[in-house]
């Protein structure tokens, strides 16, 4: 069976696009992903999200979203989308055994933020431990806070934390950061930001039940262990663009993210449409990934108009 179009991804862009489309009366597919809701599922407290003044968790704005593309007759599978063709119309889409065609596509994968891999570090994940300082900075208040990272993000988060936190460490592992020189001096310069060079964050202590995060476990280059007491850990060392499934058919940058027209969110290929996070190196935010989506559903309406 042929569908007009298939959304792969269930952030904000995808949700959003399948709520633009439904009305659109296009009947959106939307494979989920094995994460549905993406990276706002990890985030315990959104309070940054327009018209909710108290807040609300991460994966309960999701749901809302879900629902409300649902209502209009978006139909949604906790399915990953295994490989996709784009060599000609039709697109064709792999999900397990079954195959399905589509019109249009619209990708919001979004991207994954690299973590150190640790359990503790996964368990204690919205309790003390962010990968986003700009979502989770604000709990922070006059706390103590470590950001773990030697780019420009982790310059960026530890110089926007200083708003909140009463001391932010930097936390690398080498003795030099790889970030651009004006963010560095930023933060050389910065009296709440001190640097801790040299060191790995090997264990983090903490029950997400009795307060979260307590200290980190560091290790040195002699190899030694060093507890380090901190009231919140953020990961700053990278996102990876979940874009591999493409095989390289759409123009990417070198990292993976995907490259969409100017003012637009039209990729390489006619008919195939990025939006969200996959395509957002920026903002990287529910709201912008959202207002995204609706702009690659309008696009795919327009096209697809432009096909009869």
């Amino acid at each position: 069976m042929k569908h007009n179009l298939i959304i792969i991804g269930s952030g904000p862009a995808g949700l959003t696009a399948a709520i633009y489309a439904a009305r659109a009366n296009l009947k959106p597919i939307v494979f989920e992903g094995v994460q549905p809701g993406g990276q706002l599922t990890i985030t315990t407290d959104v309070e940054n999200y327009p018209g909710f003044p108290d807040g609300i968790m991460g994966p309960e704005l999701m749901d809302s979203f879900r629902k409300q593309a649902q209502r209009f007759g978006a139909e949604t599978f906790y399915k990953n989308v295994d490989t996709i063709d784009l060599s000609q119309s039709p697109f064709k889409l792999t999900v397990g055994e079954e195959m399905y065609l589509a019109n249009s596509v619209v990708i919001a994968t979004g991207a994954t933020a690299k973590l150190l891999g640790l359990e503790s570090e996964s368990k204690l994940m919205g309790h003390g431990v962010s990968a986003c300082a700009t979502c989770d900075g604000f709990f922070f208040k006059d706390k103590e806070v470590v950001v773990v990272g030697g780019g420009d993000s982790a310059m960026e988060e530890a110089t926007f934390l200083t708003k909140f936190a009463s001391k932010v460490t930097i936390i690398h592992r080498k003795e030099e950061f790889r970030a651009s020189k004006i963010m560095q001096k930023r933060v050389f310069e910065d009296p709440k930001i001190d640097i801790l060079w040299n060191h790995q964050v090997v264990e983090m202590v903490g029950e997400p039940d009795k307060g979260g995060l307590e200290k980190a476990i560091l290790k040195n280059k002699e190899g030694k262990l060093v507890d380090f007491n901190c009231d919140g850990l953020f990961l700053a060392i990278g996102h990876r663009p979940n874009s591999s499934f493409l095989d390289n058919q759409l123009k990417t940058d070198d990292v993976g993210y995907i490259i969409t027209k100017p003012d637009s969110t039209e990729t390489s290929i006619k008919g195939v449409f990025a939006c969200g996070d996959i395509q957002d190196t920026v903002y990287r935010q529910a709201i912008t990934a959202a207002g995204s989506g609706c702009m690659a559903a309008i696009e795919v309406e327009r096209f697809l108009e432009s096909l009869h």
